[in-house]
């Protein structure tokens, strides 16, 4: 039997006619027809997990400035918007981030480069940082990540940086030379600020919630 393709419209009036979709007087089909095109316009890919590692540590300070004045290293500035996957932000999302510091030392001590962040009312996040080192046992300098948020399922991941001499500029080719990125979209490219006195690495990363 040949199989039917069904527009919006007409699977929304076989479902009103069929008794299974109720509407409410205000709502005309057309209506509910843009409606559910806009949602799935806005709907976003939920990012992808990774892994969460051995050096997770709980009650890191809350703070947005992991660098100390006079700290090494590179200065790094990430900020972001955590949203669900229909495309809404999700103000008060907390953000547990934690990385190595430029020549790929964990702080197993005290809570050097270690902060919680909570999304503001538009989702928005940021943080001061370096960025982080390469140490032995991992291929790729990264930033890991423990987002959780009512309703939605906790997501660990990790951030990675389009600039890392391990792609040799080409991380969508190359990004499984680490063999724990689960994925190119956590590659994210680096934009460098500033003058020559002052430069510091600019990265966005957006993070997307699955709903329970």
């Amino acid at each position: 039997m040949k199989s039917e393709s069904l527009t919006r419209r007409d699977l929304l009036l076989k479902c009103a006619a069929l008794g299974s979709l109720t509407m409410i007087p205000s709502l005309s089909l057309s209506g509910a027809a843009w409606a559910w095109e806009q949602h799935d316009q806005n709907a976003r890919k939920p990012t992808a997990w990774d892994e969460i590692g051995p050096f997770y540590k709980r009650d890191a300070p809350q703070t947005s400035q992991l660098q100390r004045r006079g700290d090494p290293g590179l200065p790094l500035r990430v900020a972001g918007q955590v949203f669900d996957s229909r495309g809404d932000v999700l103000s008060g999302a907390k953000i547990e981030i934690w990385q190595a510091d430029h020549v790929g030392r964990y702080d197993l001590e005290g809570y050097d480069y270690r902060a919680m962040l909570v999304a503001d009312r538009e989702g928005k996040y940021g943080f001061d940082s370096v960025m982080p080192g390469h140490y032995p046992g991992r291929v790729c300098q990264h930033i890991h990540y423990l987002v959780s948020a009512p309703g939605h399922k906790p997501l660990i991941t990790q951030l990675y940086f389009a600039t890392d001499p391990v792609f040799e500029g080409d991380p969508q080719r190359n990004y499984t030379r680490d063999p724990l990125i689960q994925s190119s979209d956590l590659v994210r490219p680096v934009t460098l600020v500033g003058d020559p006195k002052e430069i510091h690495a600019s990265v966005n990363f957006e993070i997307v919630l699955e709903m329970l």
